[in-house]
């Protein structure tokens, strides 16, 4: 069964920097794709980014593209989001999201597949982070 657990959010100051972490357990198939979703208070849950398995590819949403950067390491227990030059308008709770198939791709994030977290079997708990000065 697969587990995912997020650490690293944080209040932090407007243009600085937070890593998030989400460390997997229990996963067994070769083809999935991690991503990272956020909601923020009183807003539509919304993703963010994703990296596929097999082969490491990422893509993620236009809001966060030259600021947020979605990596692995090499064991594949862990996938990150590191965050830079945050803005007020990422406050949100960010959840780490597990699910088969290689679904990761730019497609998903022009499409309504983020927004309905298509594809997304297994959830985390969440990691609140807070952009104020």
């Amino acid at each position: 069964q697969v587990q995912l657990v997020e650490s690293g959010g944080d209040l932090v100051q407007p243009g600085g920097s937070l890593r998030l972490s989400c460390g997997i357990t229990g996963s067994s198939v070769y083809f999935y794709a991690v991503g990272w979703f956020r909601q923020a208070p009183g807003k539509e849950r919304e993703g963010v980014a994703c990296i596929n398995n097999n082969d490491n590819s990422i893509a993620s949403a236009d809001y966060v593209k030259g600021r947020f950067t979605i990596s692995r390491d090499d064991a594949k227990t862990t996938v990150y989001l590191q965050m830079n030059n945050l803005k007020a308008e990422d406050t949100a709770v960010y959840y780490c999201a597990w699910g088969k198939g290689p679904w990761c791709s730019s497609s998903y994030y022009d499409s309504r597949d983020s927004r309905e977290a298509r594809y997304i079997e297994v959830w985390g708990q969440g990691t609140p982070v807070t952009v104020s000065a």
